[in-house]
Order: structure tokens, then C-alpha cells, then sequence
């Protein structure tokens, strides 16, 4: 019965001068201070190894600011970044948009608000839980086939995936308000599974390595 735990990592503070909601759009890279983030998370997941941990995976979005994310820690770990597209952004309709209240007021968005609790302007809550949920046990697997009992992972991710992912595992519901998501930039929420081949809830820890970079940050929620 081997055991597993998947560290998932937001990726750090994006270059958004404009503050619009880049979603899957490419070339939204990392901040200087998001690079920093990213070092800070790194540092702290091989500080673990170092105290005898054993993080023996690394996967990783295909977007351009979680690859950004994954590097430091691949080069501090000597990982090799796997590419999942289960772990990306979901799809959204305001990508591109600085979403304002005059800009919500424009007809054109009318029929993409109907619905808040599925969401109606883009990828289900539940569709973006499945993949992911999909997603984490299978690298869990991965990383106990590779270190044995115990063997950790980290996945590199977004807000929105990982948020939905710990609700579903503390069976608490999905719909919820984006200013109350607790799942900070550069932060790991770490999911253990007791068994990795069985059915089951895994536990639930989440710290902030890279929180004394956030004074001053302009966190956008659900962007």
C-alpha cells in the first residue's frame, strides 16, 4: 500500500501591466519579483529534500508561467519537467479582458453570467476537478513507483485547478467567492494519499513559502 504525496504549486506573480485576465494566453511571462516567488518555493521544496524528504517528480501546465515556475525547482531538485495538460488554466470567456464593472454591463457578456454556481463563462467546476483529480492521483502514482512509500511530487498549477481540487477533498462545495480562495501565489497545497492504488481522500496541508513577497502584490481573483 504505498504511500504518496503531490505538492501543488501556483505558479508566481505573472507581468500583467494591464490586469486583464490572461487565462491560457500565451507569453505571460513571470514578474521579477513572480521569478523570485518561484526561486522561494524552490528553495523551500529542497530544503525538505535536504531533511530527507524525497520529491522524485515534477510535473507542470504547459503555460508559459507555470514552465517559468517548474524551472528553478527542476534545476534545485535535478527534476525533469513533465508537461500534463490536465493541470492547465480552464478556459474563459473574459480572457484577454480587464474585467471592470462597465465591462461586465456590455451585452455581449450577458448570456456568460447566467450561471455562476457551474460556471457559465467557462470550463465547469466539476470538468476542471475531474482532470485534476485525474491528474494528481496519477502522479502520485508516479512518484511512488519512482521513490517507493512515501515519495513525493510537485505539480505546477493555477489558482482556480488547485482551489476546486482542495474543496473537493475537504467535501466542501465548489462554488465558492474568488476573494476567499486560499491558495496564494507561489503557494503548496500538498495532498497525501494513504494508498495511491485504492480510493480514498487524501489529507490536506497548505503553507506560503514565498509569502514575504506579497506585500504590495495585485493578486486578481480568478485571473
Amino acid at each position: 500500500m504505498p504511500s504518496a504525496t503531490v505538492h501543488l504549486l501556483r505558479h508566481g506573480e505573472v507581468h500583467n501591466p494591464e490586469h486583464v485576465v490572461y487565462g491560457r494566453l500565451p507569453d505571460f511571462h513571470l514578474s521579477e519579483k513572480g521569478a523570485r516567488m518561484a526561486e522561494a518555493a524552490a528553495a523551500e521544496l529542497a530544503r525538505r529534500v535536504q531533511g530527507g524528504e524525497r520529491i522524485v517528480h515534477l510535473a507542470a501546465s504547459p503555460l508559459t508561467r507555470t514552465r517559468e515556475t517548474a524551472a528553478p525547482v527542476a534545476r534545485e531538485l535535478g527534476l525533469d519537467v513533465h508537461t500534463d495538460e490536465r493541470l492547465i488554466e480552464p478556459a474563459n470567456h473574459f480572457e484577454g479582458l480587464h474585467v471592470t464593472g462597465r465591462e461586465l454591463a456590455k451585452p455581449q457578456h450577458w448570456p456568460f453570467m447566467l450561471n455562476p454556481l457551474r460556471p457559465s463563462w467557462g470550463e465547469p467546476y466539476r470538468s476542471q476537478v475531474q482532470r485534476m483529480t485525474e491528474a494528481v492521483r496519477e502522479i502520485a502514482r508516479e512518484a511512488a513507483r519512482r521513490g517507493g512509500d512515501g515519495a513525493q511530487a510537485v505539480a505546477v498549477s493555477h489558482q482556480l485547478p488547485i482551489w476546486l481540487t482542495r474543496l473537493c477533498a475537504e467535501g466542501r462545495p465548489l462554488p465558492h467567492d474568488p476573494r476567499r480562495r486560499e491558495c496564494n501565489l507561489a503557494s503548496l497545497t500538498s495532498l497525501t494519499f494513504d494508498d495511491v492504488d485504492r480510493p480514498g481522500v487524501p489529507g490536506v496541508s497548505y503553507s506560503e513559502p514565498a509569502a514575504h513577497l506579497y506585500p504590495g502584490v495585485n493578486q486578481l481573483p480568478g485571473s
